[in-house]
C-alpha cells in the first residue's frame, strides 16, 4: 500500500470544476493581483475569525514581518517565542533587529506558560527592553492563549500569534487567528487551509494597525500608489490563489472535522503502545490536525520500517531554535533550561495525516507501527 504524507491531489480531485471555474473567472477579469477575490477572501476570513479585519499577503513569512514593524518593533527588543517551531518565526525577529529569546514547551508542544512566565519575571526585572510574545500553534492546535495574553496584558507586552499551523483550530468556541494583539497564518500548500503557490494574512480587531499594514503591504503607500508614506514591502496575494482559497474554505469546516476522526483513530489504537506517546489535547480545545505528531523510542529505525512498508513519516522538527546556526549568536541572551524542546525533538515523529485518508489507510499505518513494537 502505498500512502501519501499530505495528499493535495485527493482533495484537488473533489473540488477541480469549483477551483477551474474560480480561476477562470480571474482570467476573464483581467485583476491579477489583489483583485475582487482577494477582497471577498479577506471578509470571509474576517468573519470566519471573528477579527474585524483581514489583510491578505504574500507569504506567511511576511505577515509575522508586518506584524511585527506594525507593532513597531525596534532593534535591540527582545522578544519571547517558542523553541520547538518552524525557523521563520525567530528568522524574522532576528531580521528586523530584535533578539529572540527562547521559552519552553509542554506536551502540547506549544510554548509552556509556566516558562513563560519565569522568563518575564526576570527580564522584567534586568534593564532589557522586554517588547512583547510571539506564540506559535503548533502542529494544529492553538498555544495556551488565554494565559498568554493575560501575562502580556499584565506585563504590558504585545502578543502576536502565529497561526500558521493553527488556522482552523479553536480554542472552546475561538477560533485560531483570533487571540493576541495581531494574529498570522500561513496559506502554504501543505498547511491547514493552503493554496496553490504562496500566500499568507494578517487579523487585527485595531484600525490603525490594519491601516498600517495596509499601507507596509504596498510598498508603504498612502493615499494612491505615487504617495508613499512609510518604507514598506512589495506583499500581495494574487488573485487566482485568493480564488483557490475561497473554493477550499467552503470544504474547509469537513476536513478538519475528517482530521479529527482520523486523529482519534490514530490515538485510540496508539496510546497504550509501549515506546509511544500520543499527542495531547487538553480539555476545550480544538486541533486543525496540520501534522499528527508522535513522540517514539527508536526513531530512525521505526521510520526506515515504515517506508519499507510504504508509509511515508517526516520529524517536524529535528533541531530546536537555540540549537540552530544562524541564531547562535543570540544564546547569550538566553536564561533558564529549554529541556522539552531538546527532549522532544530527538523523539517526534509525524505521520500521514489529511482529510482523504480513508479508514483502511488509517488501520495499515497504525497496525504497522503496534507490529514494530510488539
Amino acid at each position: 500500500m502505498e500512502i501519501n504524507f499530505i495528499d493535495l491531489e485527493r482533495q484537488q480531485q473533489k473540488i477541480e470544476k469549483e477551483v477551474n471555474e474560480a480561476i477562470s473567472r480571474v482570467l476573464r477579469a483581467g485583476q491579477y493581483i489583489m483583485g475582487q477575490e482577494c477582497l471577498d477572501l479577506e471578509q470571509q476570513l474576517s468573519e470566519y475569525t471573528g477579527r474585524k479585519y483581514c489583510l491578505l499577503c504574500a507569504n506567511g513569512t511576511d505577515a509575522i514581518r508586518l506584524a511585527l514593524i506594525a507593532l513597531k518593533i525596534k532593534k535591540g527588543d527582545l522578544v519571547l517565542t517558542t523553541d520547538f517551531t518552524f525557523f521563520a518565526t525567530s528568522e524574522v525577529i532576528a531580521e528586523l533587529g530584535a533578539i529572540p529569546i527562547f521559552v519552553d514547551i509542554d506536551d502540547t508542544y506549544n510554548i509552556c506558560p509556566l516558562d513563560l512566565e519565569k522568563k518575564i519575571l526576570t527580564l522584567k526585572n534586568s534593564n532589557k527592553n522586554l517588547a512583547g510574545i510571539l506564540s506559535v500553534d503548533l502542529f494544529g492546535l492553538p498555544a495556551n492563549h488565554n494565559e498568554i495574553d493575560r501575562l502580556a496584558k499584565e506585563h504590558g507586552l504585545w502578543h502576536v500569534e502565529d497561526a500558521a499551523q493553527g488556522f482552523g483550530g479553536k480554542i472552546d468556541n475561538n477560533r485560531a487567528c483570533s487571540f493576541g494583539d495581531i494574529s498570522t497564518t500561513s496559506f502554504f500548500p501543505a498547511k491547514p487551509l493552503g493554496c496553490y503557490g504562496d500566500g499568507g494574512a494578517i487579523f487585527t480587531d485595531n484600525i490603525d494597525v490594519a491601516e498600517h499594514i495596509k499601507s507596509l503591504r504596498v510598498h508603504g503607500k498612502g493615499s494612491h500608489k505615487y504617495e508613499n508614506v512609510n518604507i514598506g514591502y512589495n506583499s500581495r496575494l494574487d488573485t487566482i490563489q485568493a480564488a483557490i482559497l475561497l473554493e477550499k474554505l467552503k470544504i474547509f469546516d469537513k476536513e478538519v472535522v475528517k482530521k479529527n476522526e482520523i486523529a482519534a483513530m490514530y490515538t485510540s489504537a496508539l496510546e497504550d503502545v509501549k515506546g509511544v506517546i500520543v499527542p495531547k489535547i487538553p480539555p476545550g480545545y480544538t486541533s486543525s490536525w496540520a501534522q499528527y505528531t508522535l513522540r517514539v523510542d527508536k526513531r530512525e529505525e521505526l521510520m526506515a520500517y515504515l517506508k519499507s512498508q510504504g508509509i511515508p513519516t517526516t520529524v517536524y522538527y529535528p533541531k530546536t531554535m537555540s540549537q540552530t546556526k544562524a541564531l547562535a549568536s543570540f544564546l547569550k541572551y538566553q536564561i533558564g533550561e529549554l529541556k522539552n524542546s531538546t527532549n522532544f525533538a530527538s523523539s517526534v515523529l509525524s505521520l500521514p495525516m489529511h482529510a482523504y485518508l480513508t479508514d483502511e489507510e488509517v488501520g495499515y499505518i497504525y497496525s504497522k507501527i503496534s507490529n514494530f513494537y510488539n
